[in-house]
């Protein structure tokens, strides 16, 4: 009797373990400034909350995150679409839900700008042929747009790499570059302050922006259970989901699919990522 009592407690004590690890949520968030890991917080709160035990580890930039995603250090992470989509390349993750902004927005696209008076971008890889372009490393509207041009653009260029999407627009007005590539929508929030830069070009399609993304080795239930959670934030009037909408600036999260991903997907591609991709080129 002893024995048998023993063993179920140790069964019980084992569920309660796995139930426990099933129903981590480990988040990698980038820092590349204090702001970035704050604004987070309240979500770790949030999920808490919802009976979900969440915590994150910071990145110091996107190469970085990446790695410790395919590691297993971390299971869940926002992340621009590049590295999302090289995760899904990979088979190491899947989208679950990307966020919707204040003004309803949810996606974006690579824009190539220059000092004004520059020529047009024709599409062509010998536009970029002895330029430098600064631009972010692995990002859809970086690195990845720019390889992704037929005729091999990145190597007629010479390639500086900046921080931020913000930075590349600042560097490129210093005199660090001839060209930028960056996101749309950081140029539209900030071109006020660059008069003599203007858009030379941009991307033809769009990319999911800031996707959650879980490890495709997640317990199912915990990824429904996440998906359910921030699919509910927008409707929610409690005080922690406040928190969390207005630190994240955002009206809640809309559902994300591989669908949402096929211009990126078919971007990454063409610049050369596979499975066997090893975040660097």
């Amino acid at each position: 009797m002893k024995k048998i009592f023993i063993a179920a407690i140790l069964l019980v004590l084992c569920s309660l373990s796995s139930a426990s690890f099933a129903s981590e949520l480990k988040i990698a968030i980038m820092q590349d400034a204090y702001r970035d890991a704050q604004k987070y917080r309240p979500l770790v709160e949030y999920f808490k909350t919802k009976g979900i035990d969440a915590s994150f580890s910071l990145a110091q930039n996107y190469p970085e995150a990446a790695k410790m995603f395919s590691l297993g250090t971390v299971n869940a992470m926002f992340s621009g679409s590049g590295i999302a989509g090289a995760m899904i390349i990979k088979d190491l993750a899947v989208p679950i839900v990307r966020p919707v902004d204040k003004d309803g927005i949810s996606t974006y696209w690579a824009v190539v700008l220059a000092p004004k008076g520059t020529p047009a971008y024709n599409g062509q890889a010998g536009y970029f042929k002895g330029k430098k372009v600064i631009l972010c490393a692995l990002a859809s509207s970086g690195e990845f747009y720019l390889r992704s041009i037929p005729g091999d653009a990145a190597g007629k260029a010479t390639i500086v790499l900046a921080a931020s999407h913000g930075a590349a627009i600042d560097g490129l007005s210093k005199g660090l570059a001839d060209v930028a590539i960056v996101k749309n929508r950081t140029w539209d929030k900030v071109k006020h302050n660059y008069a003599g830069l203007e858009m030379v070009g941009k991307d033809t399609g769009e990319n999911p922006d800031g996707t959650f993304i879980m490890s495709s080795k997640v317990d199912e239930k915990l990824k429904e259970q996440v998906e359910a959670v921030l699919l509910a934030l927008e409707a929610d009037s409690s005080t922690g989901a406040a928190a969390v909408k207005e630190t994240m600036g955002i009206q809640g999260f809309i559902k994300t699919t591989m669908e949402d991903f096929k211009h990126t997907l078919g971007l990454l591609k063409k610049a050369g990522v596979n499975k066997s991709f090893d975040f660097a080129y």
